[in-house]
Parts: structure tokens; C-alpha cells; sequence
């Protein structure tokens, strides 16, 4: 199983409604509202990198109010 953070920006007065419509995305385990250079945060999980870049671009990118997204997974050292 993969894990990542995906950092979300979103167009401005946007990060509520792009968080609530990024939660219901199976694969996502949680979407929140923070302040700083980014809007959303996500936790998402996938079986292989390549299903969580198959989320990533074909589901959350696809959310209404959207301007970019960093994703970040997660590495066990």
C-alpha cells in the first residue's frame, strides 16, 4: 500500500468546498482546510504508485477550484 500528502492550492475563497468534494474520493482518507502556501491537505492511499497517480490526476486534480497540486508519498526508511 501507498501512501501520500497531496498538497492542494485552490482559487480563492474555494479550500471548503474543494476539501468536501476531495473527501468523498474513495482512496482518500482524509482532506482538511489549513492556512499557509497551500489550501487543502490530503491523505490518500493507493496499492501501487502508479493507482495514486491514477487518483491524483484522473480524480482529485479533476475538483472544481483547483490550481495545483504537490504530491508527497510517504517513504518508510
Amino acid at each position: 500500500m501507498v501512501h501520500a500528502y497531496i498538497l492542494v492550492q485552490t482559487e480563492v475563497g474555494k479550500a471548503t468546498s474543494v476539501a468536501a468534494s476531495i473527501k468523498v474520493i474513495p482512496g482518500v482518507l482524509l482532506a482538511e482546510d489549513v492556512t499557509g502556501p497551500y489550501d487543502v491537505i490530503v491523505r490518500a492511499e493507493a496499492d501501487t504508485v502508479d493507482d495514486l497517480g491514477r487518483l491524483v490526476v484522473a480524480q482529485v486534480q479533476q475538483v472544481e477550484g483547483i490550481t495545483r497540486t504537490l504530491t508527497c508519498p510517504v517513504v518508510h526508511l
